[in-house]
């Protein structure tokens, strides 16, 4: 592990992120590796960085964060909405058994795929070019899925896809000017709901972009 990095686990466990799982699995991932190259000196930070397209690396404190709320076995199948950078993606790969991972901008998808599946190998990890808003019900029902873009609510397709005492975090639009981390655990009496934290993230879009 590079002290860059070393430096910024530091930062992610001082603000509260305290499963060594999840610190081990963020160490093992650079994220000088998803960050765009006018941008490197600051890929140690725990602050959101701007990637291509629009959107965003997120803060490695709430990645954490989100990350340790879905707690995550090696036998659970998640399901990733937005890939992004796929450095969430990657994180995940070294926590679950296998990870599905949409991303709704073709050069998004494609680059992540080279990154995560070609450069580092990972065997347990699908990222598709896909609607991430209608899901993927042809492999559901996920032990866990994870939406890293902000929905109105709850998106009904997903509740739907997660397995019967599963988990799903995601950030929700509370206005037109706050967002919080929400997290959602489906109980045979219905979805109980957990309000979190405060939180940034792009919207929640309809369709793919060939982009």
């Amino acid at each position: 592990m590079s002290a860059g990095n070393a430096s910024l686990i530091r930062q992610v466990r001082s603000r509260g992120v305290n499963s060594e799982q999840v610190l081990n699995a963020m160490a093992a991932v650079d994220r000088k590796t998803f960050v765009p190259a006018p941008f490197a000196s600051r890929a140690y930070e725990d602050i959101a960085l701007p990637t291509s397209m629009g959107q965003t690396i997120s803060q490695p404190t709430v990645v954490g964060w989100m990350t340790q709320e879905l707690r995550l076995t090696t036998s659970h199948r998640v399901l990733e909405i937005g890939t992004g950078s796929g450095y969430q993606t990657l994180i995940l790969s070294y926590l679950a058994r296998y990870v599905y991972s949409l991303e709704r901008f073709r050069s998004l998808a494609d680059t992540a795929r080279e990154t995560v599946i070609e450069k580092h190998k990972r065997k347990n990890v699908s990222i598709l070019h896909m609607d991430g808003g209608i899901g993927l019900p042809d492999a559901a029902p996920f032990d866990r899925i994870i939406v890293t873009a902000a929905a109105e609510d709850v998106p009904p397709k997903l509740l739907d896809q997660l397995k019967a005492g599963g988990t799903m975090v995601l950030p929700i639009n509370c206005s037109a000017t706050e967002q919080r981390l929400m997290r959602v655990d489906k109980r045979p009496s219905g979805p109980e709901y957990t309000e979190l934290f405060g939180v940034r993230f792009v919207p929640l879009l309809e369709g793919v972009k060939d982009e």
